[in-house]
């Protein structure tokens, strides 16, 4: 946990030093202190405005977002007993990008008939919605005579990826020139344009599983045995999987509708880190949003700098890198089915 922490802080702190300004460590540093000093009127304006402004609430948001995002994807992989279980791969987050695809198309001028402070929540609660109703569609589907198959919660999170794609294609399809450089956002990913009323927006919907986590750490352990050993060790498991879905789909919905679809990070970090800490979710858990996080900070300092001054989706890095080790999942499993 401390070398997470490290790494971690290490990350945010390249995160706001790099870039196409390229201020520094040590202009990024004074900056940070003067603030914390409520001195920012002594700053240089150019310098607060790059580091306070637009870098720090986007390494804020990119935290968030992949502390959500690690963490989710391990939660699902010890609920459903699978290291290949990611809230990417089953339908949630595609399901959440649809629900925010369609207010985006749909829902033109809601955020203004909403009451006042309510309209950047709306996003958010949407994606939520969106996220909850595809976990709560694959959980059914894969579930027969109360247990979860891990195969066809695998084929029907396919299933639903690809027509939640359609469906959202089809929105794409009818929108206009404004909405269609909004929505090219949520198909790849990104946190251009983070701000502090964005993070703070999906702030509370990410809250219930960072609560919820260090309860379901003990209930984990014991579902990797089995369900029926879970049971005979005192554990509820129905209760268990009804907690984390919907833990899951609120996390997993927020971090949508901020960053759009960014795969890969909840599949890496909690795979990474079992090499490290091992199985137990008691470790496993709180190391998976620490790493998250740290990947997702990386990879946006890679957006940014890698074509700079364009900037690259940040879907787009993180599938590069998820993808081969996806790969690497599944011939392992079959090479060791086959032994």
């Amino acid at each position: 946990m401390l070398v997470g922490l490290v790494l971690l802080a290490l990350a945010a702190f390249a995160s706001l030093s790099l870039g196409a300004a390229g201020l520094g460590p040590a202009a990024v540093a004074r900056a940070l202190g003067t603030a914390l000093g409520d001195g920012r009127a002594a700053l240089d304006p150019t310098t607060a405005a790059i580091v306070l402004d637009i870098r720090l609430p986007r390494a804020v948001l990119a935290i968030l977002v992949g502390a959500a995002l690690g963490l989710s994807g391990a939660v699902m992989q010890g609920l459903f007993r699978n290291p290949l279980a990611d809230p990417g791969l089953v339908g949630v987050s595609s399901g959440a990008a649809l629900a925010a695809v369609t207010v985006i198309v749909l829902g033109r001028g809601a955020e203004e008939r909403l009451p006042p402070g309510l309209g950047p929540y709306l996003l958010p609660v949407a994606a939520f919605v969106g996220g909850l109703a595809a976990t709560l569609v694959l959980k059914r589907l894969a579930t027969v005579s109360g247990r979860t198959s891990v195969a066809a919660m695998l084929l029907v999170g396919i299933a639903l990826t690809a027509l939640f794609g359609a469906l959202t294609g089809l929105l794409v399809f009818v929108a206009d020139d404004g909405q269609l450089r909004e929505l090219t956002f949520w198909t790849m990913g990104g946190l251009g344009g983070a701000t502090w009323v964005k993070a703070l927006g999906a702030l509370p919907l990410m809250l219930p599983l960072a609560c919820a986590a260090p309860f379901m750490a003990r209930g984990l352990n014991a579902a990797a045995l089995g369900e029926a050993e879970a049971f005979h060790l005192g554990i509820d498991v129905e209760r268990l999987k009804r907690l984390g879905v919907l833990a899951v789909a609120a996390s997993v919905g927020a971090a949508v509708a901020v960053s759009g679809i960014i795969g890969f990070v909840g599949l890496l970090a909690p795979h990474l880190l079992r090499v490290a800490v091992g199985p137990d979710h008691r470790a496993l858990l709180p190391a998976s949003a620490l790493l998250g996080a740290t990947l997702l900070l990386l990879a946006d300092l890679g957006a940014r700098t890698l074509v700079a001054p364009a900037e690259l989706p940040i879907g787009i890095l993180t599938a590069c890198l998820g993808a081969p080790v996806f790969l690497w999942l599944v011939l392992k499993r079959r090479a060791t089915l086959g032994a």
